[in-house]
C-alpha cells in the first residue's frame, strides 16, 4: 500500500537578501510601499509542496504516488522525476499553462518574501483521487483551490486516512470550508502562524479543533512542534542544526516524517521527532 501525495510541483526561484527586511520596510511608509531587494545569490530548484514531501519520503525508503498537475514547461522537472524515481501516472500536463512557479525571497532572519504563479495548479481537480490505486494514506497540501476541495472530499469518499496540510493555501478559504476540511480529515498540521489564521477563520479554539481530528500538529520552526491529541499535547524539541542554511522546504520534509511515522504505526513522539 502507498502514500498519495496531492499538492502542487513547482519551479522555485530562491534568492537571499544579505541584510534585514526590517531595514529597509519603514512601518509609517506601508501604505506607499516601493522597495527593491538586491539579490546577488539566486538558484532555480525543483519544488511544489507535493513533490518536496514525496522527495523526502523516498529519502525515508518509501514509494509514494504524486498527484499534481503541471504546464507546456515541465520537461526539464519531468527528467528530475525520472533521476529521483518518481511514479508520473497521476501527474497530469495542462496545455497552454506553466507548471506552478515560486519566486522567494529570505532575509538573514530567514524571514521570507514570496510570489507566487499557480499556473497549471488552477487545474488540479482534473485529478481524482479515485483514480489512484492501492493507497492507504494521503495528504492534501497546497494546491488549487479547487482540487484541495474535491481531493479532501475523495479521500473521505475512499475510506482513505489523509492529513489535511493547507500551509499557505489556507487564505482561499472561509471559516466553514476550513472546517468542513477539518471535518473530513484524520489529521491537520500547520504551522503556528497558520494556527492562528485558522483559529481566526474557524471562531474555534486550538483544543476545539484538536478534538475533531486524530492529531493536529503544529510547527514552531526553532521552537520545534506540538502535537495535540487525546485531550494532551506533546512537545517536540527541534534537532540542533550544524548550520542554517537555507528554511525553505522544511515544512514539507516535516510533513514526510508524519506520513512515515503515521503509516509505520510509531508512537507521536517517535512521529514528531522523526518529522
Amino acid at each position: 500500500m502507498r502514500t498519495l501525495i496531492c499538492g502542487s510541483i513547482a519551479y522555485d526561484t530562491i534568492m537571499v537578501f544579505q541584510d534585514h527586511f526590517k531595514h529597509h520596510i519603514l512601518p509609517e511608509k506601508i501604505h506607499v510601499l516601493n522597495v527593491a531587494f538586491l539579490v546577488p545569490e539566486m538558484r532555480r530548484e525543483f519544488g511544489g509542496c507535493a513533490a518536496n514531501i514525496a522527495y523526502n519520503l523516498k529519502m525515508l525508503g518509501e514509494d509514494p504516488l504524486i498527484m499534481a498537475t503541471v504546464g507546456d514547461d515541465f520537461q526539464p522537472y519531468a527528467y528530475r522525476c525520472e533521476k529521483v524515481g518518481f511514479d508520473k501516472t497521476h501527474i497530469r500536463q495542462i496545455d497552454d499553462t506553466f507548471t506552478a512557479q515560486a519566486f522567494i525571497t529570505t532575509d538573514l532572519d530567514d524571514n521570507q518574501i514570496t510570489a507566487f504563479h499557480p499556473g497549471a495548479m488552477n487545474f488540479s481537480h482534473h485529478n481524482s483521487v479515485k483514480e489512484a490505486k492501492h493507497v492507504s494514506l494521503g495528504i492534501v497540501a497546497p494546491d488549487g483551490r479547487d482540487g484541495m476541495i474535491a481531493h479532501a472530499r475523495e479521500f473521505q469518499e475512499c475510506g482513505i486516512p489523509f492529513i489535511f496540510d493547507p500551509g499557505q493555501g489556507l487564505p482561499m478559504f472561509s471559516g466553514d470550508e476550513l472546517v468542513d476540511f477539518i471535518s473530513k480529515a484524520d489529521y491537520v498540521t500547520v504551522n503556528d502562524y497558520e494556527a492562528e489564521l485558522l483559529l481566526e477563520r474557524t471562531g474555534y479554539s486550538l483544543g476545539k479543533l484538536a478534538s475533531l481530528v486524530k492529531a493536529l500538529i503544529v510547527t514552531k520552526g526553532a521552537q520545534g512542534s506540538v502535537i495535540y491529541t487525546g485531550g494532551h499535547h506533546i512537545e517536540i524539541p527541534s534537532v540542533q542544526p550544524k548550520a542554517i542554511v537555507d528554511p525553505t522546504g522544511c515544512g514539507d520534509a516535516y510533513r514526510a516524517g508524519l506520513l512515515y511515522g503515521i503509516a509505520h504505526g510509531l508512537d507521536w513522539y517517535a512521529t514528531g521527532q522523526l518529522a
